[in-house]
């Protein structure tokens, strides 16, 4: 349990890392609050029987408590049911990712029970908050076919009584990226300096790009130079720093990424790659097949610190994305905030963040864009028009106070 000073709100989070930690903390560390958690493993256990540890432990709330506020990887109907005092309080339920569209490799009976429990939490619920237009569109548009699953005696009417109840509320951007943009500043005044454009967004076309092993290294050295004489914050680099950094599971496309890293070394060029994100043991065959094949273009792998992680967003060139499942993408966001191109697949949140120059809609049409960053790594600097400034907490502050009775 984490206690601040005003104790308004209660906040639980039966999934306490990634995202889900770092909202909850970013509220209770902004608006005060207690705070219960549970680790974040085993999220298919923690959605069916989080409620009742719940139960168990969270004290009766004092009377100026106003507000409950839980993410919907909690069964808010069996907490309630279990707890009715707590079913006194402004309920809001926050939807980092909704179980509704869940890409499963193989449906299961049991895999029914996660979406119905975040549509009885919806009805259940005072407040219901998306992190994206993508994420709530997609759950309300879902449900319908959803409930059609159930064999007979269907409920009617479910839609319309929840929608009215949802709004989207984008995840915010942390007060402490600030130091990142400037950085990104700095690279990009670096980059003008030395009479590179930094504000074309790159072309597809690459009939007057030099070929891997011709002038590019020459370009990217003077690049290195410059970066570890003005910037001393990034490393001197000799090629194009290529960044993945999402869950080593099957939802983020791993064998999609491992794919493209597969043909860019077969065509000879020049790249490192850091390839972050936590794992469990079973790490995805095709991320263990390349690793070896990598060899010492990986330049990171795996979890590492908040430090590190932060070091090496501002490092790297361009971020990529090849997720199946994909409802916000805060490592994304935030590595595109420190200055990478990020490349998106053209669906899922995509489009609502990034523009069409972002976007790709096959495989093949990854390998080409990011070929054309290796034989010119300047191409990432590009002034995208990115807005930036409306997933900034400074932004959302009075947004999430307000949804949350303050």
């Amino acid at each position: 349990m984490t206690q601040a000073a005003c104790s308004d709100v209660l906040f639980i989070e039966p999934y306490y890392g990634g995202s889900h930690k770092q909202l909850v903390d970013l509220l209770v560390r902004e608006f005060g609050g207690t705070l219960f958690t549970l680790p974040p493993s085993k999220w298919h256990w923690r959605t069916r029987v989080s409620a009742l540890h719940f139960a168990d432990t969270i004290p009766e709330p004092p009377k100026l408590c106003k507000t409950l506020f839980a993410s919907s990887v909690l069964n808010l109907c069996e907490l309630v049911a279990l707890r009715p005092d707590l079913g006194k309080l402004n309920k809001v339920l926050y939807f980092h990712e909704n179980q509704l569209i869940y890409p499963v490799r193989k449906q299961l009976e049991c895999d029914f029970q996660y979406g119905y429990n975040q549509i009885l939490s919806c009805l259940l619920a005072d407040v219901i908050l998306f992190n994206s237009h993508f994420n709530m569109a997609s759950f309300l548009d879902s449900i319908p076919s959803f409930l059609k699953l159930i064999p007979d005696h269907r409920p009617i009417g479910v839609v319309e009584r929840i929608r009215d109840k949802c709004s989207v509320l984008y995840f915010p951007l942390e007060p402490n990226l600030h130091h990142n943009i400037q950085i990104r500043e700095q690279t990009k005044k670096a980059f003008n300096d030395m009479g590179i454009n930094t504000t074309d967004s790159p072309q597809l076309d690459t009939t007057d790009v030099p070929q891997a092993g011709t002038t590019t290294p020459q370009l990217c050295s003077s690049r290195s130079t410059l970066l570890s004489q003005q910037l001393t914050c990034l490393p001197a680099t000799p090629c194009l720093h290529i960044l993945w950094p999402h869950r080593w599971e099957h939802d983020k496309g791993p064998d999609e990424f491992c794919a493209v890293l597969r043909k860019l070394l077969d065509a000879r060029l020049d790249f490192v790659v850091s390839i972050l994100g936590s794992h469990t043991n079973d790490i995805p065959a095709s991320i263990q097949e390349v690793i070896p094949l990598l060899g010492s273009r990986l330049l990171h792998k795996g979890s590492v610190s908040q430090q590190d992680y932060w070091r090496i967003l501002t490092e790297a060139d361009v971020v990529v994305s090849t997720a199946k499942h994909e409802f916000f993408g805060v490592a994304m966001l935030e590595a595109s905030y420190c200055g990478c191109y990020p490349l998106c697949p053209n669906r899922l949140v995509y489009p609502e963040i990034y523009p069409e120059e972002c976007l790709y809609n096959t495989e093949q049409q990854l390998f080409k864009r990011l070929r054309a960053f290796c034989l010119r790594p300047t191409l990432t600097r590009a002034n995208l028009q990115i807005p930036f400034d409306r997933f900034q907490w400074g932004t959302l502050k009075l947004q999430y106070k307000h949804s949350l009775h303050l």
